[in-house]
């Protein structure tokens, strides 16, 4: 448990934004998503301003990755703080403008965005589309042709560069899906784009995986960048825009490093100079720098709060069964994902047993986690799991026609949903019967 001013505990009770997790469920019931504007607004803040106070006199934005937590109410806070909102789809393109983000603090990825992806970021007229192939060249040039508009885009390019974290969430490696390498192959597919007459080039944007913890990667990465950009300004080509993506890690469990605003702050700061040391180098104007935070904005935001339901101790193993499972966390089961927990009525009480944490679901690999440290359970406490606001709710289902969790925010002693409760007739609205059945 990564503690601060609005997550503590007090008198033997978690406390989140102002508000005991013993009321929360009160009010709420479980399973639980509870998020915490005032830190989301925080890291927000120190993104910005480390970012700007590493890079000097040149234009800078902190874009929120949006498919880390897409919801209206998130997206209302993280563009009030001054980002940019990052999407990848139709949908998170949808929310982010019923959110009211300004289309032009948009940017759209994706490794195969569909036509009407494309069509629907140019009928908003969106800030950048960020183009990741050298069909999707030739589609957007077409579709920008037809609906008379002239985007501006950026080209992803893969640095090549290895990141150390999980492989599944390493996104620059030889054979990674995403972006066209660098080096010819990308300059190539760069003088198509300038000599396209409905597109405007503006830059190049590179992710290279997340939850990193090892900034030698993003040292690399900046190396491998800006030597492009060099190459690229020889060739008489402008960089006006340079996206170093995101990927910054947030504490889960065990070792993991305990960030706080401040340290992100830092760290985004030392990039920003390692970036503009490199250009100042190379003799290079300074291109608008732009980063894409995601997990960092609202991972350590989020608590998911569970009601014990069964508890089996098999000697070998024991069990602490919850209302929850992997239907609103599928972490576990896809990366064996660490988290750290406790029981928020009894938060005061040592941490005795070690347990797992399983879910309602009909699957042995239905776990949320194994090992780990917790007070001694009972039928109905409480169970906090903390670091869940990124990549839990975006990826939740109704895996046994379980509901997807409601959401709630928390703020100054305040607590109010953001994502109502789903019920039964919501899973089945859109079923239906064939015509022959009828």
């Amino acid at each position: 448990m990564n503690t601060r001013e609005t997550l503590k505990i007090e008198n033997g009770q978690l406390i989140i934004g102002g508000v005991s997790a013993v009321e929360l469920r009160e009010k709420f019931g479980t399973p639980l998503y509870v998020l915490d504007e005032s830190y989301i607004r925080e890291v927000s803040r120190a993104f910005v301003s480390g970012l700007k106070e590493g890079y000097g006199e040149g234009e800078i934005a902190v874009a929120y990755a949006s498919k880390a937590l897409c919801n209206t109410a998130v997206l209302k806070i993280t563009s009030s703080e001054g980002l940019y909102t990052d999407v990848v789809s139709g949908g998170e393109l949808f929310t982010a403008l019923k959110a009211g983000v300004e289309p032009s603090k948009i940017i759209m990825h994706g490794n195969n965005k569909t036509d009407s992806e494309l069509k629907m970021a140019l009928e908003n007229e969106i800030g950048y589309i960020v183009v990741d192939s050298f069909c999707e060249i030739e589609r957007l040039n077409k579709f920008a042709s037809e609906a008379s508009k002239k985007p501006t885009v950026l080209l992803r390019v893969n640095p090549l560069v290895t990141a150390h974290t999980h492989e599944a969430v390493q996104t620059a490696k030889a054979d990674s899906k995403f972006g066209i390498v660098i080096g010819d192959e990308a300059e190539k597919a760069i003088k198509i784009m300038v000599d396209a007459e409905n597109l405007e080039f503006m830059g190049i944007h590179c992710h290279i995986g997340s939850q990193i913890f090892d900034y030698s990667a993003y040292e690399s990465s900046v190396a491998t960048m800006t030597e492009f950009v060099k190459r690229l300004s020889d060739d008489g080509i402008e960089i006006k825009v340079l996206n170093m993506g995101g990927g910054f890690g947030v504490f889960y469990a065990g070792d993991d490093p305990m960030f706080t605003p401040r340290r992100y702050a830092h760290t985004v700061k030392n990039l920003a100079i390692i970036v503009a040391k490199a250009l100042s180098e190379y003799g290079l104007k300074k291109p608008m720098l732009i980063i894409e935070p995601g997990r960092a904005i609202v991972g350590e935001a989020g608590v998911t709060l569970y009601s014990v339901g069964t508890i089996k101790d098999l000697g070998v193993r024991k069990y602490i069964a919850v209302d929850g499972g992997m239907f609103d966390n599928p972490r576990f089961a896809l990366y064996q994902s660490e988290y750290s927990a406790i029981i928020a009525n009894k938060a005061n009480e040592p941490l005795s047993d070690n347990v797992s944490i399983c879910g309602k679901c009909c699957e042995s690999g239905d776990l949320i986690g194994v090992d780990i440290k917790l007070q001694k359970a009972e039928l109905d406490d409480i169970v906090a799991v903390f670091t869940t606001g990124a990549y839990n709710y975006s990826m939740a289902s109704n895996y046994n026609l379980n509901a997807v969790p409601p959401m709630v925010l928390v703020k100054d002693g305040k607590a109010d949903y953001i994502v109502k409760p789903q019920t039964f007739e919501d899973m089945i609205r859109n079923n239906c019967f064939a015509s022959w059945q009828k």
